[in-house]
């Protein structure tokens, strides 16, 4: 396998794998994405292999043929009668890992995101590197609610630390999931096991389209009940509730909120949640001015921050957050929890507004950019410069590369 220099690092051309579950659209996919064309860019030929990967709901970027996808498993089940999620999981990224090793040479490293358990696996071949990029801890994620769900996670919660911590390097994408994994997997922190933190990133140049600023607050999320995305609708009903010398004067009518998002109709959640939403609209009196968007492509998703005053943000303790930058890069300011990954990328009072989570607190932070739209306007100035320093694709890039080939190293000494 030829390697040769080739980037700034003065290193090696490596042929690197990426093992992702499922190729569809969302803050994780959109990461392994942003992976697999910033490495393309420092010259590594880069492969993707994940268990679905739907052309028609995907990211462009998985189309142009930078770096090849190739899907394993499809047709193995994501759950067996709505259970056992976690299960089917693990046995579709085993047989996606399975063909990759089976069918293709030797990568110099191997990037498995999400799911640890193919990190054994993978460390069959000694000289492959695994890097294990880690999201959340999925025992913090998954329901412990029963005493059978309790001995159902026992074994899955107990294989995720024991295999996670057989990578050679481990990378999170905040301080706060640092800070979890460590008092989450006590027995890797022990050992000394400290992951290292790499910034989900966005590209700033796709939002260089002519900047708006309508009367329309804008949340963009997967329809997932974890996004708390009821938040919202109840922080716009209660602009109506909040004494007219706030608003001061302003006709409410003209204010709308669009909810758009990731939709997945073979996810049952997906379709439940969405009626709820729908449902709460109507208890809350304000249907008429909300907007449900599923599924969005990347184009209509840059239309929407393009026109909106700002985006409202509403998952508690998320773990990082990739629409706050995206709203940030588009200069819109963002309104949201003052907990989890927000409070590391949102500036508050600068570019945007972190509360409690509470329609209360977050319809107050709303009445200000109602009554001074001109304020939105500063913050998302503010905001965009604040991305493009901190948190691009460029420097995404340059920070993975560096890991990468850190890695890569300590095979070749």
């Amino acid at each position: 396998m030829e390697k040769k220099k080739g980037n700034e690092f003065g290193s090696l051309k490596l042929n690197i794998a990426i093992i992702h579950p499922d190729l569809g659209i969302g803050g994780a996919e959109r990461l392994i994405v942003d992976a697999a064309v910033e490495l393309v860019s420092h010259g590594h030929n880069v492969h993707v292999f994940t268990a679905h990967h739907d052309r028609a709901r995907c990211f462009e970027e998985t189309l142009a043929g930078s770096f090849p996808v190739t899907v394993y498993g499809a047709f193995l089940p994501r759950h067996i009668f709505y259970r056992f999620h976690a299960v089917c999981a693990y046995l579709r990224c085993i047989f996606v890992t399975l063909c990759m090793l089976l069918f293709w040479p030797s990568f110099d490293v191997i990037l498995a995101d999400q799911v640890s358990i193919v990190i054994p696996l993978l460390r069959i071949k000694k000289s492959t590197k695994v890097v294990f990029y880690c999201h959340f801890p999925d025992l913090l994620l998954a329901q412990h609610t029963t005493a059978l769900r309790r001995i159902y996670r026992k074994p899955i919660d107990m294989v995720e630390e024991s295999t996670t911590g057989m990578a050679d390097l481990i990378l999170v994408n905040s301080r706060f999931t640092a800070s979890t994994f460590a008092n989450t997997f006590k027995n890797l922190d022990a050992r000394g096991f400290r992951p290292a933190v790499l910034y989900p990133a966005v590209n700033v140049e796709q939002f260089d389209e002519p900047y708006a600023y309508k009367l329309n607050f804008l949340s963009i999320n997967r329809f997932e009940r974890k996004k708390n995305i009821g938040l919202a609708i109840s922080a716009f009903a209660m602009l109506h509730a909040l004494e007219r010398d706030v608003i001061q004067g302003r006709n409410l009518v003209e204010v709308s909120l669009t909810i758009a998002g990731g939709f997945d109709k073979r996810l049952k959640e997906n379709v439940e949640y969405l009626e709820e939403l729908k449902s709460l609209a109507e208890r809350e009196g304000v249907s008429d001015q909300v907007t449900f968007i599923t599924s969005c492509s990347t184009a209509e998703r840059n239309a929407l921050l393009s026109q909106c005053l700002c985006v409202l943000y509403t998952p508690k303790d998320e773990h990082f957050g990739i629409v706050p930058l995206e709203a940030m890069a588009a200069k819109k300011p963002v309104i949201a929890c003052n907990s989890g990954g927000p409070v590391e990328t949102i500036k508050d009072g600068v570019t945007g507004f972190l509360c409690d989570p509470t329609p209360q607190k977050f319809s107050v932070a709303m009445a200000r950019f109602i009554c001074d739209p001109e304020i939105a306007e500063k913050m998302g100035i503010a905001a965009r410069r604040h991305v493009s320093e901190s948190f691009s694709t460029k420097i995404f890039g340059q920070r993975l590369n560096k890991f990468i080939i850190n890695v890569a190293r300590v095979k070749s000494d």
